[in-house]
């Protein structure tokens, strides 16, 4: 499959990573393809994959993977340009990437949600909620003795849901389903408990938070 990753950081260049030793052809959308991390990051790739503009990658992509700040995730979204009828995969958690602002939490929730305000942004595209619940760190090892990590997914479309889960599978994830794009409400606090747990309770980062069934 052809996806289009917006961003090239932690959380982008490791899903890349991965889902270009998988088969999937890989294009990173960013600010300057030509950047000195860029260029490394493409060098730890075994796989298909190039580094273009934001609205390149966007036009690439069958799918697209939104891993960019929240800050700076409805420039993006502009510069991408027209998504209607893509599938675009909302990984972000709505918080400043600052010690202050990783303590303050969330910056949306309640009576919307990032993956809510993207939907909105990103006009008829189909929005999928998903992995945004562990740390990338754990990405490329999601075995926990005995068991799989969990991602927790959601979104409007049917079919666009079977696509992000065959990823998330091939990824190594178990994949939970909880419902509508508004379910994010909920997804977006799960991922910030994960995040205070790893910085501010000492758990570290090698920890998933599962779906455990009898």
């Amino acid at each position: 499959m052809k996806i289009g990753i917006i961003g090239a950081g932690n959380v982008g260049g490791t899903l890349g990573r991965i889902l270009a030793s998988k088969g999937h052809s890989i294009c990173f959308g960013v600010r300057t393809p030509q950047n000195e991390k860029v260029v490394s990051l493409l060098t730890t790739i075994a796989g298909k994959a190039c580094a273009d503009t934001i609205e390149a990658a966007a036009s690439f992509g069958e799918a697209i993977v939104l891993a960019t700040p929240w800050m700076a995730t409805q420039e993006a979204i502009a510069q991408a340009g027209n998504l209607s009828g893509k599938i675009v995969i909302d990984c972000i958690n709505p918080i400043e990437m600052t010690p202050n602002g990783l303590a303050q939490g969330l910056l949306v929730g309640h009576t919307t949600s990032a993956a809510e305000e993207i939907a909105n942004w990103a006009t008829g595209a189909k929005v999928v909620k998903a992995f945004n619940n562990i740390g990338a760190s754990q990405f490329e090892n999601l075995t926990y003795g005995s068991q799989v990590a969990s991602t927790f997914i959601c979104g409007d479309d049917e079919e666009a849901k079977k696509v992000v889960t065959s990823l998330a599978k091939d990824i190594g994830f178990e994949v939970v389903d909880v419902g509508e794009l508004n379910k994010a409400r909920l997804l977006e606090p799960l991922g910030m408990i994960w995040i205070h747990l790893a910085i501010f309770r000492g758990y570290g980062q090698e920890f998933s938070i599962n779906l455990i069934k009898r």
